[in-house]
């Protein structure tokens, strides 16, 4: 499939920037990263957003812990917020007292329970020059380990399905790593999965139950499923945006929504308010 973000249908609109696109108990979920609030949809039968949690700062990863709560990566504070079912909100992980640049994407192992989340590893905002930044392995305790370095802006987070592996998107190295995951959650055998095509930019990202990945170039406004190897089997255009988050959802898990935004910039955002989630049908559903 090649085809462009003009077949796709609106879903919603005047988000600044979405983030953290998931599928979750039937509904779709995200983040508005710029003004740190979760909503939640059911594209069927909503009017329209639910506000589900508002974090203090930037909002970006979602996930879910064993027990049901929702999971928040809050960039700012550097720390992971859980939100109970009533809205009541406390931090479930620290991770200021050993990261100092903002946390970023995560995803929550659903074998173990134990959640991933990367840190951008420099100030990207401040104009700060470009430095590797780390992984961090959350158990459900709530206390953090370091799980990997040297990554480039690491992003978004897949285990791949039946398997041990975690695929990370690495946005300025341009590529997907991938990491076998042990028994105590510490990540080994670190290689390459895929070597995406010059200039892209990887972001957010979602997995598909065959083990394809759909990535976002947020700087080239592409939406590609890539396979291991770095073959590239589908292509979804969004030609002037910011390619940021994708999804796989819907009754059947073959409705990919694809989120995008104008600019990443907060200055922009603010005044346009141009991010939106459309929806295309594919072929391979999600896990």
């Amino acid at each position: 499939m090649h085809t462009t973000i003009d077949s796709a249908t609106e879903v919603v609109s005047g988000i600044r920037f979405p983030e953290g696109n998931r599928w979750h108990d039937g509904r779709l979920w995200y983040s508005d990263m710029h003004t740190g609030e979760v909503f939640s949809l059911d594209p069927v039968t909503d009017a329209g957003p639910r506000l589900e949690a508002t974090i203090d700062g930037q909002s970006s990863g979602l996930g879910w812990l064993s027990d049901g709560r929702l999971v928040v990566s809050a960039m700012n504070a550097r720390s992971i917020v859980a939100v109970e079912a009533d809205g009541t909100q406390s931090v479930f992980a620290d991770l200021s007292p050993i990261e100092s640049s903002l946390v970023n994407d995560l995803v929550v192992d659903e074998t173990t329970g134990r959640t991933y989340v990367g840190a951008f590893g420099y100030d990207l905002y401040g104009g700060e020059e470009l430095r590797p930044g780390p992984l961090y392995v959350v158990d459900p305790d709530g206390s953090v380990r370091p799980a990997a370095d040297g990554l480039v802006f690491p992003n978004s987070m897949n285990v791949l399905p039946g398997t041990r592996t975690l695929v990370v998107s690495e946005t300025w190295g341009g590529r997907l790593t991938a990491f076998d995951i042990a028994a105590d959650g510490s990540l080994g055998g670190r290689r390459e999965w895929a070597a995406l095509p010059e200039g892209t930019t990887p972001d957010g990202s979602t997995v598909d139950a065959e083990g394809g990945i759909w990535v976002c170039s947020v700087d080239t406004g592409e939406f590609l499923r890539v396979v291991e190897g770095g073959t590239v089997t589908d292509r979804i255009d969004a030609p002037g945006l910011c390619a940021v988050d994708c999804a796989l959802g819907g009754e059947d898990g073959r409705t990919l929504y694809l989120a995008t935004a104008d600019s990443y910039d907060p200055a922009v955002t603010a005044r346009t308010r141009a991010g939106r989630i459309s929806a295309v049908r594919v072929a391979v559903p999600g896990p």
